[in-house]
């Protein structure tokens, strides 16, 4: 029996001691397995109270519910075994299953299943890992919009329009005795030039996805005593970082983990930034400008005894960070001009909300909204990339060699089919034969 045809079965709710486990099970021998059990004969798709036995020993007492394929999960017959909790419940069910060669799941390998019968695309199954992981409503809802299937309608809207050109330009090739009209793989030129307008735009909004799922990263960035660790502590509501009056105290990268707005944000506190012979603290420095490079979002803190522009920080910010004036109840730090500046007290509490606020405005303006779905990993990314450099050598084919461009706009075809797995070469020839009456 190939891997394919084994019968699956997981645990499918949180390991531990538990009110209810769950069990699923997927694969041809599912209904065999459950007769064996004791549970033979559902009707699908409704609970029934079943006692489950083998070897003539009591398993438990299970609602049992059984979907016939190919509309479950997988496609495939599957079945789900609501046990009780506790341990030694699961363990011996999972005994039990495995004795009735039923082999534990592999990870993923339902939702692999459900990909190889059809049942979602590659970018609903990534949505499911997505939605899985989710912490923040953010993170919930571009997964669900993912597993809905938003992002794979995007890129098959892409692929319809290079197929439409493609078409043309394959019309003219391979049919040229037929009533076809002049230079027609010309025509082609305005939907290619609408097409990579389009990917571009996907493209420059790529990071948006990446920033919901991982987190946005903000960067506490300035001189040494500026107060980074003492606003670090202040937007974690927790004695995170050490602080002390001692210039250096910070020598490494400190992050945690917040949710602000409903979106994930990752914030790190970094050394103050300076020139050091002390090889450790050069060491925090190096990491520290590594880690303001990366950032989305860089709040420079500054103190009111800092001189204007002469702060190390300043090489790193860029016009849409944020100037932090710390230290507001010491007196009032001098802006620099160009960059928007909050005036902030961690001693008195002043202007804390304020910066709460405006960071949670910037995470809505910058991951909230947008025409195309967002872009949620690398791959998808490279794909995009791919696709788009195809069109444009297609595009600047079109005037030269018809049956050059054709080759660069299969490439495209391909490399967006990747993202959700649909590639198939009968698509072409399929939209050929839909727009012409070629051969009558």
């Amino acid at each position: 029996m190939s891997a394919d045809a084994d019968t699956i079965f997981a645990l499918a709710t949180p390991p531990g001691r538990g009110a209810i486990a769950i069990l699923r099970l997927s694969g041809p021998g599912v209904n065999a397995a459950l007769s064996a059990l004791g549970a033979g004969g559902l009707t699908s798709r409704l609970a029934a109270l079943r006692t489950l036995r083998h070897d003539g020993e009591m398993v438990d007492q299970a609602l049992v519910l059984r979907f016939p394929g190919p509309n479950s999960y997988t496609g495939e017959d599957s079945a789900e075994l609501h046990l009780h909790g506790g341990r030694a419940v699961i363990e011996a069910a999972s005994r039990a299953l495995i004795a009735l060669k039923v082999r534990p799941a592999e990870p993923g390998e339902f939702t692999r299943r459900a990909f190889q019968n059809g049942r979602m695309d590659l970018a609903q199954a990534e949505a499911v890992a997505d939605l899985i992981d989710a912490e923040t409503t953010a993170q919930k809802s571009q997964a669900l919009g993912q597993l809905d299937g938003a992002l794979s309608a995007a890129y098959a809207g892409f692929r319809r329009d290079l197929l439409k050109a493609l078409s043309l330009v394959e019309a003219e090739i391979d049919f040229p005795d037929e009533e076809v009209p002049d230079n027609l793989a010309r025509t082609a030129g305005p939907v290619l030039d609408q097409l990579a307008a389009d990917l571009r735009a996907a493209l420059a909004d790529s990071d948006r996805g990446r920033r919901v799922r991982e987190g946005y990263r903000i960067v506490l960035i300035g001189e040494t005593n500026a107060g980074k660790s003492s606003l670090f502590n202040a937007l974690t509501a927790r004695e995170a970082a050490i602080v002390t009056p001692i210039a250096g105290t910070t020598r490494d990268v400190l992050d945690a983990e917040l949710m602000i707005g409903g979106y994930a944000v990752t914030l790190s506190d970094t050394a103050g930034l300076r020139e050091s012979e002390d090889v450790v603290e050069a060491e925090g420095i190096r990491r520290a400008r590594l880690r303001a490079q990366d950032a989305d979002l860089r709040l420079w803190v500054r103190a009111p005894d800092e001189g204007q522009g002469d702060d190390p920080a300043a090489a790193f910010a860029q016009v849409e960070d944020l100037q932090i004036l710390n230290k507001a109840d010491l007196g009032a730090a001098k802006p620099v001009d160009g960059l928007e500046a909050l005036s902030v007290s961690t001693t008195s509490g002043e202007g804390l909300s304020d910066l709460h606020d405006w960071i949670a405005a910037r995470l809505a303006r910058d991951l909230s909204g947008a025409d195309f779905p967002a872009v949620t990993r690398e791959r998808h990314r490279r794909r995009l990339v791919e696709a788009l450099a195809a069109v444009e050598a297609g595009r600047r084919a079109l005037d030269l060699a018809p049956e050059m461009a054709g080759d660069d706009l299969r490439r495209a075809a391909d490399a967006l089919a990747r993202v959700t797995g649909a590639i198939g070469v009968e698509d072409i020839l399929g939209e050929v034969f839909s727009t012409f009456c070629i051969g009558k």
